[in-house]
Protein backbone atom coordinates (compact mmCIF):
# COMPACT_ATOMS: atom_id res chain seq x y z
CA UNK A 1 0.00 0.00 0.00
CA UNK A 2 1.32 3.41 -1.00
CA UNK A 3 -0.68 5.28 1.80
CA UNK A 4 -0.83 4.55 5.93
CA UNK A 5 -4.56 3.81 5.19
CA UNK A 6 -5.33 4.15 9.29
CA UNK A 7 -3.79 7.26 9.35
CA UNK A 8 -5.90 8.92 6.32
CA UNK A 9 -9.11 7.19 7.85
CA UNK A 10 -8.24 9.26 11.21
CA UNK A 11 -7.72 12.48 9.39
CA UNK A 12 -11.18 11.89 7.62
CA UNK A 13 -12.71 11.35 10.90
CA UNK A 14 -11.32 14.20 12.72
CA UNK A 15 -12.04 16.63 10.60
CA UNK A 16 -14.66 19.66 11.82
CA UNK A 17 -16.19 22.35 11.58
CA UNK A 18 -14.55 24.85 14.20
CA UNK A 19 -16.20 28.07 14.03
CA UNK A 20 -14.41 31.46 14.09
CA UNK A 21 -15.79 32.04 17.83
CA UNK A 22 -13.34 29.28 18.89
CA UNK A 23 -9.92 30.51 17.32
CA UNK A 24 -7.32 31.72 19.46
CA UNK A 25 -6.42 34.77 17.31
CA UNK A 26 -3.23 33.38 16.51
CA UNK A 27 -1.94 33.85 12.80
CA UNK A 28 -1.45 30.92 10.32
CA UNK A 29 1.79 30.80 8.27
CA UNK A 30 1.48 32.62 4.79
CA UNK A 31 3.23 28.46 3.21
CA UNK A 32 0.69 26.61 5.56
CA UNK A 33 -2.51 28.84 3.37
CA UNK A 34 -0.39 28.36 0.06
CA UNK A 35 -0.21 24.54 0.96
CA UNK A 36 -4.05 24.34 1.55
CA UNK A 37 -4.58 25.88 -1.82
CA UNK A 38 -2.06 24.03 -3.76
CA UNK A 39 -4.00 20.95 -2.66
CA UNK A 40 -7.44 21.76 -3.45
CA UNK A 41 -6.13 22.67 -7.18
CA UNK A 42 -5.57 18.86 -7.48
CA UNK A 43 -9.58 17.79 -6.61
CA UNK A 44 -10.79 15.97 -9.28
CA UNK A 45 -12.79 17.65 -12.00
CA UNK A 46 -14.49 16.73 -15.28
CA UNK A 47 -12.82 17.63 -18.53
CA UNK A 48 -10.08 19.14 -16.54
CA UNK A 49 -12.07 23.14 -15.84
CA UNK A 50 -10.56 23.53 -12.68
CA UNK A 51 -13.96 25.70 -11.83
CA UNK A 52 -12.80 26.56 -8.42
CA UNK A 53 -11.48 30.07 -7.86
CA UNK A 54 -10.11 31.61 -4.44
CA UNK A 55 -9.34 34.98 -3.06
CA UNK A 56 -7.79 34.59 0.39
CA UNK A 57 -8.17 37.69 3.01
CA UNK A 58 -5.91 38.42 6.16
CA UNK A 59 -4.03 41.32 7.55
CA UNK A 60 -6.25 44.47 6.56
CA UNK A 61 -8.27 42.66 4.26
CA UNK A 62 -10.27 40.86 6.66
CA UNK A 63 -11.22 44.46 8.08
CA UNK A 64 -12.13 44.65 4.44
CA UNK A 65 -14.16 41.72 3.54
CA UNK A 66 -16.03 42.99 7.13
CA UNK A 67 -16.69 46.07 5.59
CA UNK A 68 -18.05 45.11 2.15
CA UNK A 69 -19.81 42.54 3.29
CA UNK A 70 -21.91 44.41 6.46
CA UNK A 71 -22.50 47.44 4.06
CA UNK A 72 -23.57 44.89 0.87
CA UNK A 73 -25.89 43.32 3.79
CA UNK A 74 -26.91 46.99 4.93
CA UNK A 75 -27.62 47.73 1.08
CA UNK A 76 -29.62 44.49 -0.11
CA UNK A 77 -31.61 44.22 3.16
CA UNK A 78 -33.24 47.61 3.35
CA UNK A 79 -34.59 47.11 -0.38
CA UNK A 80 -35.29 43.44 0.05
CA UNK A 81 -36.05 42.26 3.82
CA UNK A 82 -35.96 44.06 7.14
CA UNK A 83 -32.69 45.03 8.57
CA UNK A 84 -31.19 43.19 11.73
CA UNK A 85 -28.41 45.44 13.73
CA UNK A 86 -26.94 42.10 15.33
CA UNK A 87 -26.52 40.49 11.54
CA UNK A 88 -24.85 43.80 10.40
CA UNK A 89 -22.38 43.81 13.60
CA UNK A 90 -21.81 39.99 12.93
CA UNK A 91 -20.82 40.48 9.31
CA UNK A 92 -18.43 43.78 10.48
CA UNK A 93 -16.98 41.51 13.57
CA UNK A 94 -16.50 37.96 12.79
CA UNK A 95 -14.04 38.22 9.53
CA UNK A 96 -11.83 39.71 12.59
CA UNK A 97 -11.39 36.38 14.30
CA UNK A 98 -9.86 34.63 11.90
CA UNK A 99 -6.43 34.42 10.55
CA UNK A 100 -7.50 33.81 7.07
CA UNK A 101 -10.73 33.89 4.74
CA UNK A 102 -10.83 32.34 1.71
CA UNK A 103 -13.67 33.45 -0.64
CA UNK A 104 -14.57 30.17 -2.43
CA UNK A 105 -16.18 30.75 -6.24
CA UNK A 106 -16.76 28.93 -9.35
CA UNK A 107 -16.03 29.62 -12.47
CA UNK A 108 -18.84 28.65 -14.83
CA UNK A 109 -17.75 26.69 -18.05
CA UNK A 110 -21.54 26.12 -19.56
CA UNK A 111 -20.24 25.41 -22.71
CA UNK A 112 -18.32 22.30 -21.39
CA UNK A 113 -20.18 20.88 -18.58
CA UNK A 114 -23.69 20.76 -16.33
CA UNK A 115 -23.50 23.45 -13.65
CA UNK A 116 -23.71 20.46 -11.32
CA UNK A 117 -20.67 19.14 -11.93
CA UNK A 118 -18.48 22.29 -11.81
CA UNK A 119 -20.27 22.33 -8.40
CA UNK A 120 -19.44 18.93 -7.13
CA UNK A 121 -15.89 19.68 -8.26
CA UNK A 122 -15.49 23.12 -6.33
CA UNK A 123 -16.62 20.90 -3.40
CA UNK A 124 -13.90 18.76 -3.84
CA UNK A 125 -11.34 21.17 -3.80
CA UNK A 126 -13.20 22.31 -0.65
CA UNK A 127 -12.63 19.14 1.34
CA UNK A 128 -8.74 19.10 0.09
CA UNK A 129 -8.61 21.97 1.88
CA UNK A 130 -9.89 21.17 5.00
CA UNK A 131 -8.48 17.58 5.45
CA UNK A 132 -4.81 19.98 4.60
CA UNK A 133 -5.97 22.22 7.38
CA UNK A 134 -7.21 19.43 9.62
CA UNK A 135 -3.61 17.34 9.45
CA UNK A 136 -2.17 21.14 10.33
CA UNK A 137 -4.12 21.07 13.63
CA UNK A 138 -5.90 24.10 12.19
CA UNK A 139 -9.52 25.24 12.34
CA UNK A 140 -11.62 25.63 9.53
CA UNK A 141 -15.51 26.46 8.59
CA UNK A 142 -16.99 26.43 5.07
CA UNK A 143 -20.15 28.78 5.73
CA UNK A 144 -22.51 30.02 2.90
CA UNK A 145 -23.93 32.98 4.86
CA UNK A 146 -23.16 36.71 4.65
CA UNK A 147 -22.90 38.40 0.48
CA UNK A 148 -22.85 34.33 -0.84
CA UNK A 149 -26.32 34.55 -2.13
CA UNK A 150 -26.47 38.15 -3.01
CA UNK A 151 -26.30 39.12 -7.09
CA UNK A 152 -24.29 42.14 -6.59
CA UNK A 153 -21.49 40.63 -4.84
CA UNK A 154 -20.16 38.40 -7.81
CA UNK A 155 -17.54 40.90 -9.31
CA UNK A 156 -16.03 41.88 -5.73
CA UNK A 157 -14.68 38.57 -5.85
CA UNK A 158 -13.95 38.58 -9.49
CA UNK A 159 -16.68 36.19 -10.76
CA UNK A 160 -18.84 36.78 -13.74
CA UNK A 161 -22.47 36.51 -13.63
CA UNK A 162 -23.11 33.70 -14.76
CA UNK A 163 -20.11 32.17 -12.19
CA UNK A 164 -21.34 31.33 -8.54
CA UNK A 165 -19.82 32.30 -4.92
CA UNK A 166 -20.10 29.62 -2.69
CA UNK A 167 -19.13 30.63 0.30
CA UNK A 168 -16.37 31.41 2.63
CA UNK A 169 -13.60 29.29 4.10
CA UNK A 170 -12.82 30.92 7.43
CA UNK A 171 -9.32 29.46 9.32
CA UNK A 172 -7.80 30.10 12.39
CA UNK A 173 -6.18 28.36 15.54
CA UNK A 174 -8.50 26.49 17.29
CA UNK A 175 -8.73 27.06 21.49
CA UNK A 176 -10.06 22.83 21.30
CA UNK A 177 -10.67 20.26 18.68
CA UNK A 178 -14.51 19.44 18.98
CA UNK A 179 -15.84 15.73 19.08
CA UNK A 180 -17.35 14.52 15.97
CA UNK A 181 -20.70 12.46 15.47
CA UNK A 182 -22.24 10.84 12.92
CA UNK A 183 -25.24 7.93 12.38
CA UNK A 184 -24.15 5.07 11.50
CA UNK A 185 -23.49 4.50 7.54
CA UNK A 186 -25.37 1.56 7.47
CA UNK A 187 -28.52 3.84 7.80
CA UNK A 188 -27.43 5.44 4.45
CA UNK A 189 -26.19 2.43 2.39
CA UNK A 190 -27.86 0.04 0.23
CA UNK A 191 -26.08 -2.62 -1.63
CA UNK A 192 -27.35 -4.30 -4.64
CA UNK A 193 -25.40 -7.37 -5.36
CA UNK A 194 -26.51 -10.94 -7.08
CA UNK A 195 -27.43 -13.88 -4.91
CA UNK A 196 -25.27 -16.11 -4.19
Amino acid sequence: MQFNTEEINHLIRHRRAIYPEMYTGEVINRKIIEQLLENANWAPNHKHTEPWRFMVFSGKGLRKLAEFQSELYRKTSQAEYRFSEIAYEKLQKRPLLCSHIIAIGMKRHADKLPEMEEIAATASAVQNMWLTATAYGLGCYWGTGGPTYIEEAKSFFGLGPEDKLMGFFYLGVPQKWPEGRRQPVQDKVNWVEEDA
